[in-house]
């Protein structure tokens, strides 16, 4: 390595060691996430080395990302925010920082350098989407189906659009219960071209097609909250075929051996990560920062990929990924973003669906209400 990435690191690590130690730190820490096999590879790769190197500090570990906006809302209301560090999709960190409850970060003087001296605002580039954003990993919301439906007679789902032939792909759905990947496959299923789908979705009559379209599978439909749901689904044979993460597909097919096959087709790709409530007292806001320091550096991004197939939100991270933890199996045909699954891809427009998400949210409860 060179003389002068060397001294780059250094520099880096004795000023955030500086800036840290100056401080206090609380001995405790609450992080958000979303439960299940990604949850636990962020406790693999990232709070159980931390707490090794800091034995006295206890991580509590909350599993309401998916009410994340809700709830710090109404933490902010109340006067009391009760967690330090939480994980969101990029839409949700856009709302929470546009409305004061995320703090916005300086992303190279909070978080380290790359290992050649790249700084953190370069290697994660265009992911970091907001001021309060701190990107962790690329993942897709995508579909998976049963290889054991013997009504289907041999034929196997070629594109998304088999959600909604129920004649050729008979049995029940899940889809998630909110209207996000949901109105953009049943537009894109209604003959809706790629590139125009948010467009259409901009008019009332575009909103009308696309739940026009899930009402002809709405009866047929399992809809889930929380992924591990879906894939319980899938798993217990309830459902046939249905949506959720692609890491937790990777999960129930690669470790779990179930009767599951991935439909890449038309997966929709998002970006995941941290942001840090507003106001945090001055001893939890140094600790979380002692944390993402660590937490958010090229090794700990590359090492969870070793525990789930999601691709690592830094570019100095990408070609350290290497097999899995425990299965030794390489993890890089299993990433979203390899180019044998990403010939059809819908890249999430997080920016749209944070100025519509509360108006689409209400309309698509009160749709699955009638």
């Amino acid at each position: 390595m060179k003389l002068k990435s060397l001294l780059l690191m250094s520099t880096g690590a004795a000023l955030a060691a500086t800036a840290v130690a100056a401080q206090d730190m609380a001995d405790s820490m609450t992080i958000v996430s979303w439960g299940g096999a990604y949850q636990s590879s962020q406790i693999n790769a990232y709070s159980d080395p931390y707490q090794e190197m800091n034995p006295d500090v206890e991580i509590v570990w909350d599993e309401s990302s998916p009410e994340a906006v809700a709830r710090m809302r109404a933490m902010e209301e109340a006067g009391n925010v009760t967690w330090d560090l939480v994980d969101v999709v990029a839409a949700d960190a856009i709302r929470l920082c546009d409305e004061g409850l995320a703090m916005e970060v300086d992303h190279d003087e909070m978080l380290a350098p790359a290992d050649d001296g790249t700084p953190a605002s370069e290697d994660f580039g265009e992911l970091i989407v907001s001021d309060c954003f701190i990107p962790q990993i690329v993942y897709s919301t995508t579909n998976g189906y049963r290889t054991d439906v013997a009504e289907w007679e041999g034929r196997t789902p070629e594109d998304v659009c088999a959600l909604f032939d129920l004649e050729n792909f008979p049995g029940t759905r899940t889809l998630e219960r909110r209207p996000i990947n949901n109105l953009e496959w049943a537009l894109l299923c209604d003959g809706v071209a790629m590139e125009d789908i948010y467009d259409t979705l901009e008019t009332e009559e575009g909103i009308d097609r696309a739940f026009a379209m899930l009402d002809t599978i709405k009866e047929d439909t399992i809809w889930w909250t929380s992924a591990a749901e879906a894939i319980q689904f899938l798993a217990d044979g309830e459902a046939v075929m249905g949506s959720t993460y692609n890491g937790r597909l990777f999960s129930a097919i690669v470790e779990q051996d179930q009767p599951i096959e991935m439909l890449w087709d038309a997966q929709v790709f998002d970006i995941d990560g941290w942001v840090v409530p507003a106001d945090l007292p001055d001893d939890r806001l140094a600790r979380v920062e002692d944390f993402l320091v660590f937490a958010t550096d090229t090794q700990r991004l590359a090492d969870q990929a070793a525990y789930i197939s999601y691709g690592p939100a830094r570019a100095s991270s990408a070609p350290m990924v290497g097999t899995h933890a425990e299965l030794g199996v390489e993890m890089a045909p299993h990433m979203p973003t390899n180019p044998a699954n990403s010939e059809r891809v819908i890249v999430f427009n997080y920016l749209w669906w944070a100025d519509y998400r509360d108006d689409l949210d209400a309309r698509f409860q009160a749709w699955l209400a009638q």
